[in-house]
């Protein structure tokens, strides 16, 4: 086991970035929970976007980190393509970092709905109306497709079959954190699958 204490210290990851990110929504000026989301296209290429993180769920090697989008979204179907993702997260405010590779299924059942409906009206409406990545004549034209969905939709309306979550189960996690002189302090997390079933190697790597 690599030598970590401090705030490296636990044996679950997602237990890790859970405090990390509820240290972060003290001290982050803006959208703590930003997640700059890498994919690649059909010919190979990288894309990355920010993203906001909703959920960082369960623990173990069950975990997963859960965002939400459009499903005709370019990221959307890059992931449907490829079936893998990664991101990072980083705060200027604590100086870390957290960077995660792993595969990615949809969440598209009750917690989706179950999210969908906590957002405010205008988010939701605003869901329906944007066909997101597609080109767009103006903002004009977006602005009075929220007010058709607004007018045909009401105040509650349900979740598009077109939006929805996707849950990145990790298949590496990394923790940074700033150190003097760059010395930086770095552990990667590694899914082990073991004879007693999957488990984690956990490593301390050069800054």
């Amino acid at each position: 086991m690599a030598d970590r204490s401090g705030k490296f210290a636990g044996d679950d990851p997602f237990a890790i970035a859970r405090a990390w990110l509820k240290e972060a929504t003290e001290s982050e000026p803006n959208d703590p929970n930003a997640i700059a989301l890498a994919t690649t296209d059909a010919d190979g290429m990288p894309d990355a976007r920010m993203v906001l993180l909703k959920e960082i769920e369960g623990q173990g090697t069950d975990g997963a980190f859960v965002f939400y989008t459009n499903y005709g979204s370019a990221k959307a179907e890059q992931i449907d393509a490829t079936g893998t993702a990664a991101f990072v997260m980083h705060w200027k405010s604590l100086r870390r970092q957290i960077r995660v590779r792993g595969h990615v299924e949809r969440e598209d059942g009750a917690k989706a709905d179950e999210y969908y409906a906590s957002r405010s009206l205008q988010s939701r409406l605003g869901a329906w109306a944007s066909e997101q990545s597609q080109p767009l004549k103006s903002r004009t034209a977006l602005m009075a497709k929220v007010a058709e969905i607004t007018a045909s939709k009401g105040t509650n309306p349900e979740r598009p079959p077109f939006w929805g979550g996707f849950r990145i189960r990790p298949v590496q996690i990394e923790f940074w954190a700033d150190g003097a002189f760059r010395l930086h302090d770095r552990f990667r997390w590694r899914v082990n699958p073991g004879q007693d079933g999957a488990g984690w190697e956990v490593m301390r790597l050069n800054p």
